[in-house]
């Protein structure tokens, strides 16, 4: 089983500039596919044009078979909503059978919310749940109709740290075998769940592929630094162009975690910045200045060949 989706489509909200999504994704059997990207990028309107929710051009096919033309309901997905979606006036349980109103053959919504750890709140109202007990019934309410296809946007967004953790862990076991379609601006998020990315950027895909290539082998500026890549401009690093040999049009890139900080490496620079990120600390250096550094400690960086990444300033559209 694969989901196509060839599609375009134009959002206006009210009051709103217009807004365009021209994007092609492909989902096979058992894969996650998480589609990546900052806010206003078009993620969530292509994920609900996927789902039948917006008109737009082109198809969307499920095993080949032209969806575009269904209803959302009867299209055979699951969709869990950034903002829960849930009835407030059903009971837990009700929300979470609501599905067998279209669809003959649904899950037992007891089964379903033990599964998900949550079994005690079958006859609470959703007002009454915190947002880690609603995005669980929510999960079980997309999963009850045994859809085809699992459709996520940024299910993981309005909860704290230690609730997301945990919700992030049952979602990796949930779409282990799962076909899905998952949507966030979270790298980490992205990272932990993705068997392929997608990158979007004003409306279009810009990069896809392993969370490994998209991560260490960005195509563009853009898509390192949202993927948390310091972005090194060659005209401020003359001696490191000369180094690696490389055209004018090049910056190279290069992962956090990939630079050391010493006594004696390839460059030098000052630390301008140290902060504590749980068991890490980030530290800012300026470095490749063609001055002396006048304040702050001085500290070699050491880049790794292996682990440097050269791309153009500016990447064609996948």
């Amino acid at each position: 089983m694969s989901l196509h989706a060839d599609v375009s489509a134009m959002f206006s909200a009210d009051g709103a500039d217009s807004f365009h999504v021209d994007a092609e994704i492909e989902v096979e059997r058992g894969e996650s596919l998480v589609i990546l990207g900052p806010s206003g990028s078009g993620k969530t309107l292509l994920l609900e044009t996927v789902a039948g929710f917006h008109r737009h051009d082109g198809p969307v096919t499920l095993d080949g078979a032209r969806v575009s033309d269904t209803d959302p309901e009867n299209r055979d997905f699951g969709f869990v909503f950034q903002d829960y979606a849930l009835f407030p006036h059903m009971t837990v349980r009700e929300n979470v059978d609501f599905g067998s109103r279209y669809h003959d053959d649904t899950r037992d919504p007891d089964a379903l919310l033990a599964e998900l750890g949550v079994s005690g709140l079958t006859d609470r109202y959703p007002p009454t749940l915190s947002g880690g007990e609603k995005q669980r019934v929510a999960l079980a309410r997309a999963l009850a109709i045994r859809p085809e296809v699992m459709l996520l946007d940024e299910p993981l967004a309005a909860l704290d740290v230690p609730t997301r953790q945990a919700l992030r862990d049952d979602l990796a076991d949930v779409l282990a075998d799962a076909t899905a379609i998952y949507v966030t601006h979270n790298r980490t998020t992205a990272r932990a769940l993705a068997d392929r990315l997608v990158v979007m950027n004003d409306g279009g895909v810009v990069q896809s592929g392993t969370p490994e290539e998209v991560f260490h082998r960005p195509e563009s500026p853009m898509v390192a630094r949202f993927t948390g890549s310091n972005v090194i401009d060659l005209d401020d690093a003359p001696s490191l162009r000369s180094a690696l040999d490389v055209g004018g049009d090049d910056v190279v890139t290069i992962r956090p975690e990939s630079v050391g900080i010493g006594d004696d490496g390839d460059v030098r620079g000052t630390v301008e910045r140290a902060v504590r990120e749980d068991a890490t600390t980030r530290v800012t250096v300026e470095a490749f200045a063609e001055r002396a550094p006048a304040v702050g400690d001085e500290v070699w960086l050491t880049l790794p060949e292996s682990d440097i990444h050269i791309c153009r300033r500016a990447a064609p559209r996948a």
